[in-house]
Order: C-alpha cells, then sequence, then structure tokens
C-alpha cells in the first residue's frame, strides 16, 4: 500500500513482499557505499519495529567498514598486479630488443592476460611524418578462450593476411586515435556513430566495446595505435581499465622504439658490409681504357650484326662488346639527344662492366646480351617508334645494369642465408634493389654521370623509369603482372596512352630480353643453358655445405639428368606464353617464337632418350645416365 514500493519484481519472482526495511550503509567518511534491506520479518509476518530499526543501525557501521576493507584489499590486489605486470613488461623490454614481432607479442599477452579481453591489436604507421594516416602493419592477439587454435592466435598481418587484419588496417576509430592523439572508449559499438557495423561482418568477430590508445615513441610522436576489444566478462571497459591500457602503450612505444632503432642500426651496418665488400672488389676503369675506346673506330650496326634477333650471343670478345654497346647509344641516337659526353659514356660503360663479378652466366657478357637484344626488339619490331627517348634509354641502360654485382646466387639463397644483402633490402627482390643502387652509385661517381645534362624533369622520370626497368627482372613481379599483360593483348584492349599499360609493357620487355637465351638458336641456347645450370649448381653446393640444405632440383648436380624435363617446364611455365603474347601484339617477333618453340623441341627430344634410361635404374634410386647436352 506505500506508493513507495514497485510490486514489479514480486510480479517476476513470485515472492510477495510484506514488509521492508532499508537503510544507507556508509564508510567512515560517512558517504553512502551501499543499501541494505530487509524482507519480511519472521515468524509471523509482523512489520519491522522500532527496536529493529536499531539494531540494524547498530550493525550497519561494521557492515560499511568490512566492506570498505574489502574494496581496499582489492584495490591493493588491483595494483599490485598492476605493478607486477609492468614490472614484467620492463623486465621483456631488456629480455627482447631486437624483433619487432616478439616484443609486441610479449607486450599484448601481458596487456591481454591483465585486461582479460577476447582481442588485442597493434597497428603502425606507415610515415610518422605524414599528415595523413596510413598503417603499414598490424598485430593481433586473440585470447585463448575465443580460439580454437591457440598455437596460432598471434597474426602479424604482413605474413597471414586476413580480412579481420584488412579492416585492421583501414578502421576508423584507430585512424581518429592516431591522428588526433586522445584515446577512445567505446562502451557500446553500435551505439557509436565512430563505429563502422561492416567490420562485423567483414571481420567474422562480434564486436561490443573499444578501447584504442595511442602509441608514442620517445620524441612524443604517435608511430602507431593499440586496441583492444570485449572483455572476456562481457562489461565495457572501464576508466581503471584505460589507465592500465595507457600505461601498458608506453612501455609498448618504448620497447617499438628500441626495435625500430636497433633495426635501423643493423641495416646501417649491413650497408656499411655490402659497401665495403663492393669496393674492395671493384674499382672504375683506368684513364688509359677511357682514351682507347674514346680514339677507336666505332663499326656500323651491320657489321656487329647487333640489329639480328638471332644475333650470337658468343661471338663477341669484352671489349668488342664494348664497342658494340657505344653504337647502340648512338644508332638510337641517345648521345645527340640527351648530350651524353662521349668520354663520360666511353668511362660509364668501362666501369659497368668491371662491376659485374667474374660468375658462370650473370656476368658483363650477359648484361650485353640483354641489352643487345633490347636493341634489336627496339628497331626490329618498330617499338623505337612507340616508347619514348626517355622510356628507350631507361630500358637499355637498365639492360646493361640489370646485374650489376651479381654473386652468381639468387634472392633465395640471400633470404637463407641471412647475407647482408637480406639485411639491408629485405626479402623481396633483394638483388634487384641491390643491382639498381649499385648503377646509382656508378652513376654518381665523378666522371661517370652520363645524364648530367639532363633537365631537372627529366632526370628524376629517368631515374624512375630505370628503377622500374631492373626491378622488373624479378621473377616475382613478372608473375605478378603477367595475367594483366595477357588479358590486355588477348582482349585487344592495349592502350599505349595509358601510363599503366607501357609501364606494364616495358617491364614484359625487360623479362623477354632477360630470358632471351630460350630465342637463340639451339648451339647458341645450349651453351648458354650449360652456364646458368653451372651457377646454379654452384650455388646448390653452398646450399648443402654451408646451409646444411638439399638443394632443389635445378640446383642439384646430384640430379643433373633431370635437366630436360626442367628445361620443359621452364619454357612452358614462363616463357613460352610470355613471347606468344608479345608475337599477338607485334609479329615481327615471331622468329623468337619460333625459336623458342625448336628448342623446346631439342629438350623434348632429350627428355624422350632420357626416360628408357631412367626406368632401367629406378630401382636403384639412381640412374648412371647421364645425357650430354652436345648429343643434338
Amino acid at each position: 500500500k506505500d506508493r513507495r514500493f514497485n510490486d514489479e519484481i514480486d510480479k517476476l519472482t513470485g515472492y510477495k513482499t510484506k514488509s521492508l526495511m532499508c537503510m544507507p550503509i556508509r564508510n567512515s567518511d560517512g558517504e553512502i557505499i551501499g543499501v541494505a534491506q530487509a524482507i519480511n520479518k519472521t515468524p509471523g509476518g509482523a512489520p519491522f519495529s522500532d527496536d529493529d530499526e536499531k539494531v540494524m543501525q547498530m550493525y550497519l557501521p561494521f557492515c560499511g567498514i568490512a566492506i570498505s576493507n574489502a574494496q581496499l584489499f582489492a584495490a591493493s590486489r588491483k595494483e599490485y598486479d598492476r605493478s607486477r605486470a609492468l614490472l614484467e613488461v620492463v623486465n621483456d623490454l631488456f629480455e627482447e630488443q631486437t624483433d619487432l614481432e616478439k616484443i609486441v607479442k610479449k607486450i599484448m599477452h601481458r596487456a591481454q592476460t591483465l585486461l582479460k579481453c577476447e582481442r588485442c591489436s597493434v597497428l603502425l604507421l606507415e610515415d610518422i611524418e605524414s599528415p595523413v594516416v596510413k598503417f603499414t602493419k598490424s598485430f593481433e592477439l586473440l585470447s585463448p578462450k575465443c580460439s580454437a587454435d591457440t598455437d596460432n592466435s598471434f597474426k602479424d598481418s604482413m605474413e597471414k593476411s586476413s580480412s579481420y587484419s584488412d579492416w585492421l588496417i583501414n578502421n576508423s576509430i584507430a585512424e581518429l586515435v592516431a591522428s588526433t592523439g586522445l584515446p577512445v572508449n567505446i562502451s557500446d559499438a553500435y551505439q557509436d556513430p565512430r563505429f563502422d557495423a561492416e567490420a562485423d561482418q567483414i571481420s567474422g568477430f562480434h564486436i561490443r566495446s573499444v578501447l584504442c590508445v595511442p602509441i608514442w615513441n620517445s620524441n612524443h610522436q604517435i608511430i602507431g595505435v593499440a586496441q583492444v576489444l570485449n572483455r572476456l566478462d562481457g562489461k565495457p571497459f572501464d576508466d581503471a581499465d584505460q589507465r592500465l591500457f595507457e600505461a601498458f602503450v608506453i612501455f609498448c612505444g618504448l620497447g617499438i622504439n628500441n626495435t625500430i632503432m636497433y633495426d635501423q642500426v643493423k641495416k646501417s651496418w649491413a650497408k656499411q658490409s655490402v659497401a665495403l665488400d663492393v669496393l674492395s672488389y671493384h674499382a672504375t676503369c683506368s684513364k688509359a681504357e677511357v682514351d682507347k675506346f674514346k680514339a677507336a673506330n666505332i663499326p656500323l650496326v651491320s657489321e656487329l650484326g647487333i640489329d639480328d634477333i638471332h644475333f650470337d650471343d658468343f661471338s663477341l670478345d669484352v671489349d668488342a662488346m664494348i664497342t658494340a654497346a657505344l653504337r647502340m647509344f648512338m644508332e638510337l641516337g641517345m648521345v645527340q639527344k640527351f648530350k651524353i659526353d662521349y668520354e663520360t659514356l666511353c668511362r660509364w660503360l668501362l666501369t659497368v662492366r668491371k662491376n659485374y663479378r667474374m660468375v658462370l652466366y650473370h656476368n658483363w657478357r650477359h648484361a650485353f646480351n640483354v641489352c643487345q637484344l633490347m636493341f634489336a626488339m627496339l628497331t626490329t619490331a618498330g617499338f623505337q617508334e612507340i616508347l619514348t627517348e626517355i622510356e628507350i634509354l631507361a630500358l637499355i641502360v637498365g639492360c646493361l645494369c640489370h646485374d650489376l654485382d651479381h654473386r652468381g646466387t639468387n634472392n633465395a639463397f640471400q633470404a637463407k642465408s641471412g647475407s647482408a644483402l637480406a639485411q639491408l633490402y629485405g626479402t623481396s627482390a633483394t638483388l634487384e634493389h641491390h643491382h639498381f643502387n649499385h648503377a646509382v652509385m656508378i652513376l654518381q661517381s665523378e666522371g661517370h654521370n652520363i645524364f648530367a645534362n639532363l633537365s631537372s624533369k627529366d632526370y628524376s622520370d629517368l631515374m624512375q623509369l630505370l628503377k622500374q626497368s631492373i626491378l622488373a627482372t624479378d621473377l616475382t613481379l613478372y608473375f605478378e603482372r603477367r595475367t594483366e599483360f595477357f588479358e590486355l593483348v588477348s582482349k585487344g584492349s592495349y592502350d599505349w596512352n595509358i601510363k599503366n599499360h607501357r609501364e606494364i609493357f616495358r617491364s614484359m620487355l625487360m623479362t623477354a630480353c632477360d630470358l632471351g637465351a630460350v630465342t637463340k638458336p639451339w648451339e647458341i641456347s645450349r651453351q648458354a643453358t650449360e652456364l646458368v645450370t653451372s651457377e646454379f649448381f654452384e650455388q646448390g653446393d653452398r646450399e648443402r655445405s654451408e646451409l646444411k640444405l638439399t638443394p632443389s632440383a635445378i640446383f642439384d648436380r646430384n640430379r643433373k639428368d633431370e635437366l630436360p624435363r626442367l628445361q620443359l617446364e621452364w619454357i612452358d611455365s614462363i616463357c613460352m606464353p610470355l613471347y606468344e603474347c608479345l608475337v599477338k601484339l607485334n609479329a615481327k617477333l615471331k622468329p623468337m617464337l619460333d625459336s623458342v618453340a625448336v628448342n623446346r623441341g631439342k629438350w623434348e627430344e632429350l627428355h624422350q632418350k632420357r626416360l628408357p634410361a631412367q626406368a632401367a635404374s629406378s630401382s636403384s634410386f639412381s640412374s648412371s645416365f647421364t645425357m650430354s647436352l652436345k648429343d643434338i
């Protein structure tokens, strides 16, 4: 009958409240910290008396003391856990300062354990100086309670791409925190306009609450953001969680900053090591050599035969290749057009030659042969009229420089061995980046800048084109781009006015010339194959002796009798599709494709001759049969 009473609870529970006594619980400062209530006095159901009120009033101060003590204990326990976790993070920082992934993983494990959340993420900015917020790397840690695969709950988005990682890189909350430097704590994601509800659909992960804070480096610059999602108990993140997470992120910033500094030092060491190695091996050419070629009579194109698609790669000696290269520059009009000083050109060519190592295949002869084939394709197929003079110059120079300082081992070997080159350039197009940088180093050497008389814009454009040309010789890039090239040509939608179409075409030209030995007459192609295979075998020997690895078939001299089969696979999967496509684009290149087909037939013959010997020796798992390449 009392209007202050709400009977809705009784209706829900079926319990009948007859009498009720309710009093506040106060702490030692007189502040209300709770409420105590007594319901339905027993026995008999009589109402609570004044004596009952006095008893309860006497009891409640002790209740307040007990609650306050419990709260103090809980707070001190929480503070103890917080301090211990922070000390453990500091310990982690001292234990690991060399690996970014490891340090972030350790810190996130600590944070997740203390905050008891379902997911942790760290996103790093691509450029901390740029006003445009763009994340380049993300780390995620999923709680074991939310992951069936606890061993793989930690993911690095650069190693394992996922829809969740893609959302991380592009999510607006992280961008807001990175741009403002202020933390964001969202208790109900679906009620907050800053949250993108499509994130759940993209990631397949239901997001309830979000806590996102900036990560600062030692110079108080934002280098990324850290984010936690969904407390395990279903509650939103409170102020204590935010303070704790911000403290964690301070250490995260220190750890990341230290590892970045360590990586910079390591790269500087690697750069120095590579530079010293290069300088110890290479030197610029002598003045006498320059004077000799400067005064030399340069044969005509017809005398050298360098406009022939089927030019003999082994017909010129090392000096004749220099004069032939000079003739190509003159024939294409580059000396006149770009006002290239002739003495500088001679010096540059001689130094480029000197900067190729004496390896079996990827040497100065290979560089010249790639350049000669480019020259022949440009002049024979009429590409000289399609490409600009700047593009042609970049292609010719790119061909001559595309394997500078090649060590006779491939990118995979650099990565496996952890070489200084791999540490300096990473594991993506390691050698190609080194070849380009080495080309730049030569151009910057005194008396070697053949581009000295170009305008500032032309010079900038040329260096960009040169870099594209050299990097295009990485077969990984070829595989990434050839599908687009093949489709454009097959659909007849190739447009020379579109910048991207021209870039893809130049890349395909570089690959076609780099692999050009397969388009030469059989005897020339066979000889080139012998050289490159011997170089591969030397790498395989090093893999076996130095790295304790079993080399793949093409690098294993113990499996040299498999060469015909491997060459067939090489031609069918890599070479033939490219030359077929180029012929569709320009029928004048058909002699190249015809030679590829002839050479494939020769390898098929060798392969068929090898099969009976292989069958006869299959029981012993090795074959005594050795087929000489000169059998055909």
